[in-house]
């Protein structure tokens, strides 16, 4: 069953409307037919079981058939990423969203190679989102991750956000694996951690400085085998684990 994307404000009615790049993707892309059934996501933990009314050459019009509730993740995973080079990041949205982070934050840390200023930032975060879209819609996750704009550590700092289970990949010695650190908050607290964030640098790693400020904040060192990872495959270990760790159920 294809599915499409529309934000909440929109699929308040019994019938829905496709357009733009969504009635693009229908007409264009997988071609869509009167009577046809298709899913429609809202990112907002909803499902929509639709069959097609009509469709012309810019619009589907489809008559809503069911309506289903996906619940949120128990935990919230926060994907904390320095931003690597290039096309990487939209890589790193793509599967950190088909692996069920609720949030993304973009970092702009020393040793980012792109530094970018506020209309650049906002741009990013623009397509970054619409990365996000297509992977819900790839993979059916009916939550759509929050992606935000590029900040710095000190703007992300001053936001005095917690989680009850802060990790940050690390190539220091003696760095404990995720699953040591989840055993021991589930010891102490006798369940799973309800919010998780995993900071993981840029190529080259954050500066020692930066990494000692984030650990100062609450961090846990977590180490990610005896090889040194790029920055997505980081991102993907990291966030696959705590997948794992969550799932399975560590109590």
């Amino acid at each position: 069953m294809h599915r499409f994307y529309l934000p909440p404000d929109q699929c308040q009615q019994p019938s829905l409307l496709l357009t733009g790049r969504e009635a693009h993707h229908a007409l264009r892309v997988v071609r869509v037919r009167a009577r046809e059934r298709v899913s429609v996501l809202d990112g907002a933990g909803h499902e929509f079981r639709c069959e097609v009314q009509e469709n012309d050459h810019d619009e589907v019009r489809l008559a809503v058939i069911e309506k289903r509730h996906h619940p949120a993740p128990s935990c919230q995973v926060t994907l904390l990423q320095a931003v690597p080079k290039a096309k990487i990041m939209d890589a790193i949205v793509q599967k950190a969203t088909e692996l069920g982070a609720a949030r993304i934050v973009p970092l702009l840390t020393e040793r980012v190679v792109s530094q970018l200023d506020r209309e650049d930032a906002a741009h990013k975060a623009g397509k970054w989102r619409a990365v996000a879209v297509e992977a819900i819609k790839q993979c059916g996750s009916a939550w759509l991750p929050e992606v935000e704009t590029p900040l710095t550590l000190a703007q992300f700092f001053a936001r005095n956000e917690k989680f009850e289970l802060p990790l940050i990949a690390s190539l220091q010695d003696g760095s404990l694996s995720a699953r040591a650190h989840f055993r021991t908050f589930c010891t102490q607290h006798g369940r799973l951690p309800k919010s998780v964030g995993v900071w993981i640098g840029p190529e080259g790693d954050f500066t020692p400085a930066e990494t000692e400020a984030i650990e100062r904040n609450g961090a846990l060192p977590i180490t990610l085998g005896r090889l040194v990872l790029r920055a997505e495959t980081a991102a993907i270990y990291c966030l696959s684990v705590i997948n794992h760790e969550l799932q399975s159920g560590v109590l």
